[in-house]
């Protein structure tokens, strides 16, 4: 099972907030609801680079609509985790050409994550958010290759 979430929600329940640390705490909330991470996906291959913690991504083709991807991922940081939960539940369940067209800067801006989080937590947020376009450009080549 996989967690998702619309940028309306993530924006709501951030408003409903006080202060950075409550939002903090929620950040952290939605990473401990990450399913499972299975070991053998932490591997090089699905590591991702110009993160300071150690950060994993796959994806996989959604159960009920193949055409659409599913993103998932961990890390050994508790923050860092909630900002993956942030970004997989934004972009899974999406067709990889939406996924490769959306701009979540906006997004990060309204949470207030783009003046909350250190240089280096904004940095392996953008490498986040870079590699998932990736993986979607990767789905979308190989589909166009079968075509």
């Amino acid at each position: 099972m996989t967690m998702q979430l619309s940028q309306d929600e993530l924006e709501e329940n951030f408003a409903l907030l006080d202060d950075w640390e409550e939002r903090y705490a929620y950040i952290i909330s939605l990473g401990d609801a990450l399913p499972p991470f299975l070991e053998a996906e932490r591997v090089e291959a699905n590591k991702v680079h110009g993160c300071q913690s150690q950060v994993w991504l796959i994806a996989r083709p959604e159960d009920q609509a193949p055409d659409h991807i599913v993103f998932q991922g961990d890390s050994d940081a508790r923050i860092v985790k909630g900002l993956i939960a942030i970004v997989t539940g934004v972009f899974s369940g999406r067709r990889p050409e939406e996924v490769a067209a959306m701009d979540l800067r906006g997004l990060f801006t309204r949470l207030g994550l783009d003046t909350h989080l250190t240089s280096g937590r904004r940095n392996g947020l953008a490498s986040m958010v870079e590699r998932i376009k990736e993986i979607a450009r990767r789905h979308l080549a190989a589909r166009e290759a079968t075509s």
